[in-house]
C-alpha cells in the first residue's frame, strides 16, 4: 500500500512515555481527533532535540504525526510537537492525582477511537485540579464522565431495571451490573450498599446530558472549527459537591469492574502514602 501522507496537527497531551533506544522515547497520547495513540518520538531525549522540553504530561501540545504504511499501524510517529499556550500545570497535590487520571484513560480507553468531548473534559480537569480544595469533586466528575463517555455509566435519571424515574427523596445505590437501585427507607444504617440521594443522581445526570453524545460531536461545527465543548465539568462538580465520600465508593466500584483483574499502580501509591 502507498504511503499515506502526514496528518495535519492534532491537539494532544502525554498520558505516558518510556524510553525506546537511547535517544528516543515510546508516548501514550490522548489527541483530541484520533483518540489514545501510541507513538514514537525518535530523538526526542538528545540534549539539543526539540521535542524534548515539550513532551511532558499535563500540558496541552499541538502534534504532527509522519505518513504511515498502512491505515492500521499500531505505533505512529511523531514529526513535531509545539506547546499550545496556557498556563503551566502547578501539579504539587495534584501530581499523583493527575498521573492516577492519565492512568485511568490509559487502562479503560481502547486505541484511535476519538473522544472529544472526554478530551475537552480533561483539559477542564487539569484546570480545576490546580486548585487543592476542587482536587476531590475535579476526580468525581472526571471519573463519571469518563464512564459515561465509555458506556460503562447508566442513565442516573431512572432504575436501571424496573425503569422507574429516579425521586429526588429516596436513597440510591449504583450496582456495576445492576446499575440504579432504589433502597428500602427503612433500612438500618449501614446494613445496605452505600447510598446517594436522588437528587444527587438527577443533577449529576443533568450535567452528563449537556455534554453532546460522541457520535454527534465528531459532526458538529464546533469540532469542525476545533472548538471546545462547554465546560461540563464545573457543573458536574457542583453537582457531586453535596456526596463527594460516597461518590467516591461508587466510582472506584465502577472503574475496578470494568479493569477486571488490572490494579491501577497510581491509586495503590497514593494508598500506601497515606498510611502512617
Amino acid at each position: 500500500m502507498a504511503r499515506a501522507a502526514s496528518r495535519a496537527g492534532s491537539a494532544a497531551y502525554v498520558l505516558h512515555s518510556h524510553d525506546w533506544s537511547e535517544s528516543s522515547l515510546i508516548l501514550e497520547l490522548f489527541t483530541r481527533d484520533h483518540g489514545r495513540v501510541v507513538a514514537v518520538a525518535k530523538g526526542a531525549k538528545r540534549p539539543y532535540s526539540q521535542l524534548r522540553p515539550v513532551l511532558l504530561p499535563f500540558q496541552r501540545l499541538i502534534v504532527t504525526f509522519g505518513a504511515r504504511r498502512s491505515e492500521d499501524a499500531e505505533v505512529w510517529l511523531v514529526r513535531q510537537a509545539e506547546w499550545a499556550g496556557g498556563p503551566a500545570w502547578p501539579g504539587g497535590s495534584a501530581l499523583l492525582p493527575g498521573f492516577y487520571v492519565n492512568e485511568l484513560m490509559m487502562r479503560l480507553m481502547v486505541r484511535h477511537d476519538p473522544h472529544p468531548a472526554l478530551f475537552d473534559a480533561y483539559a477542564q480537569t487539569l484546570q480545576a485540579m490546580a486548585d487543592p480544595a476542587l482536587l476531590p469533586a475535579a476526580l468525581r466528575a472526571f471519573e463519571l464522565h469518563l464512564l459515561r463517555q465509555l458506556g460503562h455509566l447508566p442513565d442516573l435519571a431512572a432504575e436501571t431495571v424496573s425503569g422507574l424515574p429516579v425521586a429526588p427523596g429516596q436513597a440510591y445505590a449504583l450496582h456495576p451490573e445492576l446499575g440504579v437501585q432504589a433502597q428500602p427507607a427503612d433500612m438500618e444504617p449501614g446494613a445496605g450498599p452505600l447510598t446517594v440521594a436522588g437528587a444527587v443522581l438527577l443533577e449529576i445526570e443533568a450535567a452528563l446530558a449537556s455534554v453532546a453524545a460522541p457520535s454527534r460531536a465528531l459532526t458538529s461545527p464546533l469540532y469542525e472549527t476545533g472548538g471546545m465543548q462547554p465546560s461540563v465539568i464545573p457543573t458536574l462538580m457542583a453537582a457531586c459537591i453535596p456526596a463527594l465520600s460516597e461518590l467516591k465508593v461508587m466510582t472506584r466500584s465502577l472503574i475496578h469492574y470494568h479493569l477486571g483483574s488490572q490494579t491501577l499502580r497510581t491509586r495503590a501509591l497514593m494508598l500506601e502514602l497515606q498510611q502512617p
